[in-house]
Protein backbone atom coordinates (compact mmCIF):
# COMPACT_ATOMS: atom_id res chain seq x y z
CA UNK A 1 0.00 0.00 0.00
CA UNK A 2 2.67 2.50 0.46
CA UNK A 3 4.46 1.60 -2.64
CA UNK A 4 3.23 5.35 -3.79
CA UNK A 5 5.85 7.46 -3.80
CA UNK A 6 3.07 10.23 -2.88
CA UNK A 7 1.91 8.82 0.56
CA UNK A 8 3.09 10.29 3.87
CA UNK A 9 3.50 8.75 7.07
CA UNK A 10 3.35 10.57 10.11
CA UNK A 11 6.21 12.01 11.38
CA UNK A 12 6.09 11.67 15.14
CA UNK A 13 5.11 9.33 18.08
CA UNK A 14 1.51 10.19 19.63
CA UNK A 15 2.35 11.95 22.64
CA UNK A 16 0.39 9.86 25.16
CA UNK A 17 1.49 11.18 28.96
CA UNK A 18 0.26 7.57 31.29
CA UNK A 19 -1.87 10.15 33.25
CA UNK A 20 -3.63 11.73 30.34
CA UNK A 21 -7.35 12.27 30.78
CA UNK A 22 -7.93 13.84 27.19
CA UNK A 23 -6.34 13.02 23.72
CA UNK A 24 -6.37 15.76 21.38
CA UNK A 25 -6.56 14.87 18.06
CA UNK A 26 -6.25 16.76 14.65
CA UNK A 27 -5.73 15.47 11.04
CA UNK A 28 -2.07 15.67 10.06
CA UNK A 29 0.79 18.14 10.71
CA UNK A 30 2.11 20.34 7.98
CA UNK A 31 4.68 19.90 5.40
CA UNK A 32 8.27 20.22 7.50
CA UNK A 33 9.50 23.09 6.19
CA UNK A 34 6.70 25.39 8.09
CA UNK A 35 7.84 23.99 11.54
CA UNK A 36 9.11 25.67 14.21
CA UNK A 37 9.73 22.77 16.58
CA UNK A 38 9.53 18.72 16.47
CA UNK A 39 5.82 18.60 18.18
CA UNK A 40 1.99 18.92 17.61
CA UNK A 41 0.88 22.05 15.89
CA UNK A 42 4.52 23.13 15.23
CA UNK A 43 3.35 26.42 12.12
CA UNK A 44 3.84 29.90 13.90
CA UNK A 45 0.73 30.40 12.14
CA UNK A 46 -1.31 27.52 14.16
CA UNK A 47 -2.73 29.56 17.03
CA UNK A 48 -2.92 25.93 19.01
CA UNK A 49 -0.47 27.21 21.78
CA UNK A 50 -1.80 30.55 21.82
CA UNK A 51 -5.11 29.12 22.46
CA UNK A 52 -4.02 26.98 25.46
CA UNK A 53 -1.78 29.76 26.81
CA UNK A 54 -4.81 32.31 26.89
CA UNK A 55 -7.27 29.70 28.45
CA UNK A 56 -4.88 28.29 31.21
CA UNK A 57 -2.40 31.53 31.58
CA UNK A 58 -4.56 34.69 30.69
CA UNK A 59 -1.56 34.99 28.31
CA UNK A 60 -1.85 34.15 23.90
CA UNK A 61 1.94 34.93 24.18
CA UNK A 62 3.00 32.67 27.17
CA UNK A 63 4.25 29.80 24.71
CA UNK A 64 4.89 31.76 22.17
CA UNK A 65 9.03 32.90 21.69
CA UNK A 66 9.79 35.63 19.69
CA UNK A 67 12.47 34.96 16.22
CA UNK A 68 11.47 32.46 13.53
CA UNK A 69 14.03 29.55 14.08
CA UNK A 70 14.45 28.28 10.72
CA UNK A 71 15.76 30.06 7.65
CA UNK A 72 12.54 28.78 5.81
CA UNK A 73 10.41 30.16 8.21
CA UNK A 74 12.72 33.56 8.22
CA UNK A 75 11.69 33.42 4.28
CA UNK A 76 7.86 32.97 5.02
CA UNK A 77 8.01 35.90 7.07
CA UNK A 78 7.58 34.12 10.33
CA UNK A 79 7.80 36.01 13.23
CA UNK A 80 7.60 33.88 16.18
CA UNK A 81 8.23 30.33 17.00
CA UNK A 82 6.93 28.42 20.41
CA UNK A 83 8.66 27.04 23.22
CA UNK A 84 9.30 23.18 22.93
CA UNK A 85 10.36 22.26 26.47
CA UNK A 86 7.70 24.33 28.21
CA UNK A 87 4.82 23.02 25.81
CA UNK A 88 5.89 18.97 26.49
CA UNK A 89 6.35 19.50 30.32
CA UNK A 90 2.87 21.39 30.35
CA UNK A 91 1.13 18.84 28.45
CA UNK A 92 2.90 16.06 30.78
CA UNK A 93 1.45 17.80 34.03
CA UNK A 94 -2.15 18.36 32.91
CA UNK A 95 -2.21 15.07 31.15
CA UNK A 96 -3.07 16.06 27.75
CA UNK A 97 -2.26 13.51 25.23
CA UNK A 98 -1.86 14.67 21.32
CA UNK A 99 -2.08 12.70 17.76
CA UNK A 100 -3.53 12.84 14.69
CA UNK A 101 -6.80 10.94 13.55
CA UNK A 102 -4.45 9.88 10.06
CA UNK A 103 -1.55 7.73 9.88
CA UNK A 104 -0.68 8.27 6.45
CA UNK A 105 -1.96 11.07 3.44
CA UNK A 106 -1.24 12.34 0.42
CA UNK A 107 -1.09 15.60 0.22
CA UNK A 108 -3.44 16.91 -2.73
CA UNK A 109 -1.84 20.47 -2.55
CA UNK A 110 1.60 20.54 -1.24
CA UNK A 111 -0.36 22.08 2.56
CA UNK A 112 -2.46 20.43 5.56
CA UNK A 113 -5.43 22.09 4.82
CA UNK A 114 -8.37 19.61 5.46
CA UNK A 115 -9.70 19.71 1.58
CA UNK A 116 -6.55 18.74 0.63
CA UNK A 117 -6.08 15.71 2.60
CA UNK A 118 -6.88 12.24 1.21
CA UNK A 119 -6.43 9.81 4.04
CA UNK A 120 -4.50 6.60 3.72
CA UNK A 121 -4.46 4.97 7.21
CA UNK A 122 -7.06 6.09 9.75
CA UNK A 123 -5.31 6.35 13.20
CA UNK A 124 -5.57 3.12 15.50
CA UNK A 125 -7.74 5.00 18.22
CA UNK A 126 -8.63 1.84 20.38
CA UNK A 127 -4.97 1.32 20.93
CA UNK A 128 -3.81 4.28 21.64
CA UNK A 129 -6.78 4.27 24.63
CA UNK A 130 -4.88 1.23 25.98
CA UNK A 131 -2.13 2.97 26.64
CA UNK A 132 -4.35 5.62 28.25
CA UNK A 133 -6.08 3.72 30.94
CA UNK A 134 -7.50 7.42 32.77
CA UNK A 135 -8.41 9.05 28.77
CA UNK A 136 -12.21 9.74 28.83
CA UNK A 137 -12.64 12.41 26.23
CA UNK A 138 -11.38 12.69 23.33
CA UNK A 139 -10.84 16.30 21.35
CA UNK A 140 -10.71 16.88 17.54
CA UNK A 141 -9.35 19.72 16.39
CA UNK A 142 -10.52 20.44 13.12
CA UNK A 143 -13.23 19.21 10.71
CA UNK A 144 -11.76 16.73 8.93
CA UNK A 145 -10.33 15.00 12.50
CA UNK A 146 -13.71 15.23 13.70
CA UNK A 147 -15.25 13.33 10.33
CA UNK A 148 -12.62 10.59 10.36
CA UNK A 149 -12.86 10.46 14.70
CA UNK A 150 -16.61 9.87 14.20
CA UNK A 151 -16.10 7.27 11.57
CA UNK A 152 -13.47 5.52 14.00
CA UNK A 153 -16.01 5.67 16.90
CA UNK A 154 -19.61 4.96 14.79
CA UNK A 155 -20.76 7.96 16.00
CA UNK A 156 -21.92 11.11 14.75
CA UNK A 157 -20.06 14.09 14.59
CA UNK A 158 -20.72 16.90 17.35
CA UNK A 159 -21.45 21.00 16.74
CA UNK A 160 -18.27 23.05 17.56
CA UNK A 161 -17.86 23.44 21.09
CA UNK A 162 -19.77 20.87 21.94
CA UNK A 163 -19.34 16.98 22.64
CA UNK A 164 -21.34 13.36 22.37
CA UNK A 165 -21.16 10.44 24.70
CA UNK A 166 -20.65 7.17 23.07
CA UNK A 167 -19.30 3.67 24.01
CA UNK A 168 -15.71 2.58 22.60
CA UNK A 169 -13.00 0.13 23.79
CA UNK A 170 -14.93 -0.88 26.77
CA UNK A 171 -15.66 3.05 28.33
CA UNK A 172 -17.81 5.74 27.74
CA UNK A 173 -16.21 8.50 26.07
CA UNK A 174 -16.91 12.03 25.57
CA UNK A 175 -16.22 13.28 21.46
CA UNK A 176 -15.16 16.70 21.72
CA UNK A 177 -15.61 18.92 18.41
CA UNK A 178 -13.70 21.93 18.97
CA UNK A 179 -12.87 25.06 16.69
CA UNK A 180 -9.75 24.65 14.44
CA UNK A 181 -6.67 26.32 15.47
CA UNK A 182 -6.05 27.36 12.16
CA UNK A 183 -6.09 31.30 11.20
CA UNK A 184 -8.45 30.25 7.82
CA UNK A 185 -11.17 28.72 10.67
CA UNK A 186 -13.43 32.19 11.20
CA UNK A 187 -13.63 32.78 14.66
CA UNK A 188 -11.75 35.12 16.69
CA UNK A 189 -8.89 34.10 18.98
CA UNK A 190 -10.90 34.53 22.13
CA UNK A 191 -14.45 32.52 21.18
CA UNK A 192 -11.43 29.94 19.89
CA UNK A 193 -10.44 30.17 23.46
CA UNK A 194 -13.76 30.28 25.33
CA UNK A 195 -14.84 26.89 23.62
CA UNK A 196 -11.96 25.23 24.46
CA UNK A 197 -11.90 26.37 28.31
CA UNK A 198 -15.19 25.15 28.85
CA UNK A 199 -14.30 22.02 27.76
CA UNK A 200 -11.04 21.79 29.82
CA UNK A 201 -13.08 22.91 32.58
CA UNK A 202 -15.55 19.96 31.88
CA UNK A 203 -12.82 17.71 32.08
CA UNK A 204 -11.58 19.33 35.05
CA UNK A 205 -8.26 20.39 33.97
CA UNK A 206 -8.98 24.07 34.46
Amino acid sequence: MYDNPNIERHPLQPFLPQNAQILMLGSFPPPKERWCMDFFYPNPQNDMWRIIGLAFFGDKEHFVEQGAKTAALKEQGAKSGFRYEEIVAFCQEKGIAIFDTAQAVIRLQGNAADEHLEIVEQTDVAALLQRLPCCHDLCCTGGKAAQTLAEILHCAVPKVGEYVETDFVGRTIRFWRMPSSSRAYPLSLEKKTAAYRRMFETIGLL
